[in-house]
């Protein structure tokens, strides 16, 4: 049997729902197992039953101390910037139709890291909290300045001059970010810090300042998912069916913003998440943007605490931040998924 008979047949829409039915209990099971063992591990290593005793009853010991105050604020962290960077990366993928984009490809990452080169440099901003807004403030600039330069004064903005302007800022934004820190490279070394991308520096204070913008980004592209399924055809077939092609596309950037904004303001970025998890989730669900949004916002989480818990058991008592661990993991996963033409296209 040939591949394109082989890719079709796993399409087949008759073995789409079992496929689906398992792919969410993998997925879950994935995800309870990866928040275990993220509360467990680290530089005090607990057993997983001590974990779940003081779950149950938090006492005055020192493991519910760990547990309660250190480990689960870590957690819900990497599950809310997992679920925002995998939600983000299909979004970005579906109103692209690139299948090889990511949160990046719209300038979201840069804005924020050189609004936050900014803070440190010309406002004193020197912690998490201190330069949280200059990352959301610039990654939304960012993103409002693509879509200007793709639309280019047109009023709409194809794919392609969207992803070229995305490419382009980016380059000028970093270039301009990098120049900035070798000239005082002691002034900006929380910038370089910031960029490597951990989920361990944040304070829940932070997280949940930001939470609401993550949950608001979160609604909006599950709104959304239906129309994309039309604009996966083109535009013209889409507006020929009733999708409001221009306002669907300017409410994605929106929830990009809020999504990859928030979440890099929060992290610093974690590469790869965006990109690898779009893929391999279509592997069950089909091209259905409405699962994809689903089953993104589930998976994304699940390898961000992996990455997080594999970074902190390999360096002990240190740790390996977890936006090098995804890249690590990255690279191989986007080869071997290039290379699989079942799982290539959107």
């Amino acid at each position: 049997m040939s591949a394109v008979t082989t890719g079709s047949a796993l399409q087949a829409p008759s073995s789409l729902p079992g496929r689906r039915a398992l792919g969410l209990v993998l997925i879950l099971a994935t995800l309870a197992v990866a928040a275990l063992f993220s509360a467990a591990f680290g530089a005090n290593p607990l057993s997983l039953g001590e974990v779940w005793r003081v779950l149950g009853h938090r006492d005055a010991s020192e493991a519910a101390h760990v547990v309660w105050t250190i480990r689960l604020p870590r957690t819900l962290l990497g599950i809310l910037v997992g679920a925002a960077f995998g939600v983000a990366g299909a979004l970005i993928q579906a109103m692209t139709r690139n299948p090889l984009a990511d949160p990046g490809i719209l300038g979201v990452t840069a804005g924020a890291g050189f609004a936050v080169t900014l803070g440190v440099g010309f406002f004193s901003a020197a912690t998490v909290g201190g330069y949280l807004w200059f990352a959301f403030i610039g990654a939304a600039l960012a993103t409002v300045l693509v879509y200007l330069i793709g639309s280019a004064g047109r009023g709409s903005a194809s794919p392609v001059t969207l992803v070229l302007a995305g490419v382009a800022l980016t380059a000028v934004l970093n270039g301009i970010s990098t120049f900035l820190t070798l000239i005082d490279e002691e002034t900006f070394r929380a910038v370089r810090n910031w960029g490597l991308g951990s989920i361990a520096r944040t304070e829940l204070d932070d997280t949940l300042t930001v939470a609401p913008f993550l949950a608001v980004g979160l609604l909006i592209a599950l709104g959304l998912s239906g129309a994309l399924n039309s604009i996966a055809l083109g535009d013209d077939l889409a507006a020929s069916l009733g999708t409001k092609v221009q306002r669907t596309r300017v409410l994605g950037i929106v929830a990009v913003t809020l999504l990859a904004g928030g979440a890099t303001a929060l992290t610093g970025g974690i590469g790869f998440v965006g990109l690898m998890v779009p893929h391999v989730v279509r592997w069950f669900t089909g091209p259905d943007q409405r699962w994809i949004m689903i089953y993104s916002a589930l998976a994304a989480p699940a390898l961000v605490l992996a990455a997080d818990v594999l970074g902190r058991v390999i360096a002990r008592p240190g740790e390996v931040e977890v936006g090098i661990v995804t890249a690590v993991i990255g690279a191989p996963v986007l080869i071997a998924l290039v290379r699989r033409r079942t799982a290539s296209g959107l």
